[in-house]
């Protein structure tokens, strides 16, 4: 079978079309409140291990797969503020120093204006549960040797960004 043309990095091949749909609509709502709010938007993800070497993935309950804990950049605080806050609020973790800038991705899947800034944070603990199980069912830390079969492409890729040394995309 012949990858779809325009598949989208952030959901695992193998999910149905329901799935699939069900994440495109959800996707272009976002692109649409986006375009209507502001110009520009702004996000962030949050690599991070544990003292184990382990990388923090998180599911939500609105799109398929395992990603990177994340979300966007509050008017009020910086890039590193929000990739803490985030994984703090999704996956109940806490850095034990500042997260470190990794490379800064533009989005076009969700918008032609969306851009992503990628932080690692290394020897991170889990202090508590997440806040809400709206958003978030999972938050866990895996083997890097042996990780779920629906991480998704985006975040696969950005693992071996970080941790293989292949350089980075311009583009999540």
């Amino acid at each position: 079978m012949t990858p779809h043309r325009n598949h989208d990095p952030d959901i695992p091949a193998k999910m149905g079309f329901m799935t699939r749909l069900h994440a495109g609509l959800g996707r272009m709502a976002v692109a649409i409140a986006i375009r209507l709010r502001r110009p520009v938007s702004l996000g962030v993800r949050l690599l991070a291990t544990n003292e184990d070497g382990e990388v923090l993935l998180v599911r939500q309950t609105y799109m398929p797969g395992l990603t990177l804990p994340g979300g966007a950049v509050e008017p009020v605080e910086t890039c590193s503020q929000a990739a803490v806050r985030e994984a703090f609020e999704e996956a109940g973790i806490k850095t034990q120093n500042p997260p470190e800038l990794f490379h800064v991705y533009l989005n076009r899947r969700l918008a032609d204006r969306d851009h992503v800034v990628l932080f690692v944070a290394r020897g991170v603990c889990k202090v508590k549960a997440p806040n809400s199980r709206l958003e978030i069912s999972s938050a866990d830390f895996y083997s890097l040797q042996s990780l779920p079969d629906d991480v998704t492409p985006a975040t696969l890729a950005r693992l071996l960004e970080v941790f293989d040394g292949v350089p980075p995309s311009e583009e999540w």
